[in-house]
């Protein structure tokens, strides 16, 4: 599917509560579509009324981590992105470029065996790409555990097109819970974003229920578009439970995110039945596998090419997500983490695989 490339005036730079006096975070605007000829936009507080007693709202609950820090690779100055920590004590990182302004830009994976100088007489040790044929992200030893180490010199990642550094509460959901061995996400789960606590009241009194989850998003990528790497998640027992209720009596579950569809339909069955389960996940969703639980998805405005594009198409159809961003180009709605977001609810009527 081709979407139109996005204009570089519609990528949000500061968060909305920055953008001018009384604005929160619920200041951004939400499009909703549904099925192949229904858009439209709204504010993000209408968001209970848009949605029904006995939907449940599936929620990321990874908290973001200050996941940048500058170290120097021989004489080269570098930025460690630090993306996911594997079951061996190695993490996965992108080595990047300072491009100034406290931003970065793309480098050449390794070299094997490079040794990283960090903060505080710490080293990282280049091992191997993370996967074959995959050059950005590589497969590293940290000399000592990384979490303190981004506690004390880290910052968020940023990318260029926003306008300056933000603090790190500024990455983190109304939803994030620290977990007690400082696991997180590398990247902010950003659909969750919008949400404050007052809204999440106006929702549970609406009848509406929340039901969390954990999947530690890694690094991203803006200049390859390339497919999900594995990542840990985690869908405990009441959950599962509740999206089961959910499902047997008529309610809709719409995933807050990417990162829930793919956590959420890793634990379903081929029935779509829902069981806890974690570990990591490989799965990609796409409309030839389609959805299996999934009857809706909250999610930010992703780029021309990118993979997510395919999540979309398999909850609500390629008809639904080509006029869903045909309307928010016409509408000046704002592209990234800070920027606008975007209901897609699965029309029932549409004929297509998903299960």
């Amino acid at each position: 599917m081709h979407i139109t490339d996005i204009p570089p005036g519609l990528s949000a730079r500061v968060p909305v509560e920055q953008r001018g006096p009384g604005l929160g975070r619920d200041s951004v605007r939400l499009l909703v579509s549904q099925g192949s000829a229904e858009v439209s936009l709204h504010a993000f507080r209408e968001l209970p009324g848009l949605l029904r007693a006995g939907d449940v709202l599936v929620v990321n609950t990874s908290t973001t981590l200050a996941a940048a820090v500058d170290g120097r690779l021989g004489r080269e100055e570098v930025v460690v992105h630090f993306s996911t920590r594997g079951d061996d004590g190695r993490w996965a990182v992108e080595l990047r470029e300072p491009a100034g302004g406290g931003t970065t830009r793309r480098r050449a994976g390794g070299p094997a065996g490079g040794l990283v100088e960090l903060p505080g007489g710490q080293r990282l040790v280049l091992e191997e790409p993370l996967a074959a044929g995959a050059d950005r992200l590589w497969w590293a030893r940290p000399s000592a555990e990384v979490p303190p180490l981004l506690r004390t010199y880290g910052r968020p990642i940023r990318y260029a097109y926003t306008e300056r550094d933000q603090p790190l509460s500024a990455y983190q959901t109304v939803f994030a819970v620290p977990a007690a061995d400082g696991s997180g996400s590398a990247e902010m789960p950003s659909a969750g974003r919008p949400f404050t606590a007052e809204l999440v009241a106006r929702l549970v009194s609406r009848g509406v229920r929340f039901a969390p989850l954990t999947l530690h998003t890694g690094v991203a990528s803006q200049e390859a578009h390339e497919p999900p790497y594995p990542e840990r998640y985690a869908v405990p027992a009441t959950t599962a439970a509740l999206v089961r209720a959910a499902r047997a009596g008529g309610g809709r579950v719409i995933a807050v995110g990417t990162t829930a569809v793919r956590a959420l339909e890793s634990a379903a069955d081929a029935r779509g039945v829902v069981r806890a389960a974690g570990g990591w996940t490989d799965l990609v969703v796409t409309p030839e596998r389609g959805v299996r639980v999934v009857d809706g998805l909250l999610t930010g405005l992703h780029e021309p090419e990118a993979s997510h594009l395919l999540m979309l198409e398999a909850v609500a159809g390629r008809a639904a997500v080509r006029l869903g961003y045909a309307h928010a180009l016409a509408q000046l709605c704002l592209w990234h983490e800070f920027g606008d977001v975007h209901l897609l609810l699965k029309d029932d009527n549409r004929h297509g695989k998903h299960c």
